[in-house]
């Protein structure tokens, strides 16, 4: 339910979050005070400071786009799978086996293909007409089914009532959405400044009339499906990590969630552009997925369509300590210890540690902030977990 409403000199905020730092306050301020915003800002419970606009925000806009409203991981997002296999059926030799197969066919962290991937692999569609695109092929060649670094993540989990096997991946479109996205940013702040707009450089934006703004969309309309692209090749590589242990292991189709992007939708009786960064779409019905963080529950959740967010949610459980604050503040030792307690097959690393489960909110109490926008179908728990 919504906790707060602030004003901005625009339109005013609906926070569905009871925490939030003061600079993630005057983040929201300033897009509530957009003269393009549309009927109002919703910010999702997960919410914390970002660049220009807060992680966990959704922001409609009337003739423009944003790039920073997006962020520079275009399209980033989860996958989601289901497998016929029982975690009470695995040893713990077979996750192990898993884990050593996903850490040898997907490039971790900041590592990428040394030779490029088969063009086939890569989203259809003719690039050689967007002005970044074509000349970014070979790149995406060599990032296609790699993971990234940060908070992207690879985890088998199970569910807690069917015992079921999942695989969820959290990853994005790697280095080509970043250059695409810094090179609109970048764009945009050059024609504001020549428009001499008072609009802060942080959010800088393209009329959509303009040619600028119809190739940031198609750009960034294909960086989102190079990142579904993306997950969905790491997906085949664990399929077979799984096939060498249970040669008759059957997977479901994959769930997708994308959490960075901007898409025209119609809300309230107008065509709006809805920047959507770190939050997730959530229509009547719609299957979604909310992780925890590294250690703890993540959700596939069922969208309830609520439209005062823009039929969005949060897009995970959101951070509690800024990555500085956590380096400073955490013991990896402590961290290290609550996983082994859970039984989690785990490498949290020292320099990983802003990553660590309490580097976040509490995955529960986030979930009671929106239970008017989505409705927890399925609890999972994490059997092993590889950070990028």
């Amino acid at each position: 339910m919504v906790q707060k409403t602030i004003m901005g000199t625009h339109v005013p905020a609906l926070l569905w979050t009871d925490n939030v730092e003061t600079k993630c306050i005057e983040q929201i301020v300033a897009l509530a005070s957009l003269p393009f915003a549309a009927h109002h800002v919703a910010i999702m419970p997960d919410a914390h400071t970002g660049y220009g606009m807060p992680i966990g925000g959704v922001l409609a806009t009337r003739g423009v786009i944003i790039p920073n409203a997006v962020g520079v991981d275009i399209g980033c997002g989860m996958c989601a799978m289901r497998t016929s296999l029982k975690a009470s059926e695995l040893e713990r030799k077979d996750i192990t086996t898993v884990m050593g197969h996903i850490r040898k066919t997907i490039p971790l962290g900041n590592l990428h293909h040394k030779k490029a991937q088969d063009e086939a692999l890569l989203p259809e569609g003719d690039i050689s007409a967007l002005p970044k695109l074509s000349v970014l092929k070979l790149a995406m060649q060599k990032d296609i089914g790699t993971l990234g670094g940060g908070n992207h993540f690879i985890e088998i989990q199970k569910d807690t009532a069917s015992d079921d096997v999942w695989v969820m991946i959290h990853s994005g479109s790697r280095g080509v959405g970043g250059r695409v996205a810094q090179h609109y940013i970048d764009l945009a702040q050059q024609l504001c400044a020549r428009w001499y707009s008072e609009v802060d450089r942080s959010l800088a934006f393209l009329p959509l009339d303009d040619q600028a703004g119809q190739n940031y969309l198609a750009e960034m309309t294909y960086c989102m499906e190079f990142a579904l692209a993306n997950r969905s090749v790491m997906m085949e590589h664990i399929k077979d990590g799984f096939r060498a242990i249970r040669p008759e292991v059957e997977f479901d189709p994959i769930i997708n969630i994308p959490h960075n992007y901007a898409a025209k939708e119609t809300h309230f009786g107008e065509e709006v552009m809805v920047h959507r960064k770190g939050a997730t779409r959530a229509l009547a019905g719609e299957t979604g997925i909310i992780p925890g963080s590294m250690g703890s529950k993540s959700y596939i959740v069922e969208g309830l369509g609520n439209p005062l967010s823009f039929m969005s949610c949060s897009h995970g459980a959101g951070r509690r300590l800024s990555r500085s604050e956590a380096f400073d503040t955490l013991n990896l030792k402590e961290e290290c210890q609550r996983m082994d307690e859970m039984g989690i097959i785990h490498g949290l690393r020292k320099d990983a540690l802003d990553e660590a489960p309490s580097a976040y909110k509490d995955i529960e109490h986030v979930l009671s902030l929106e239970n008017d926008l989505v409705r927890p179908v399925i609890e999972l728990t994490p059997l092993a977990s590889v950070k990028g």
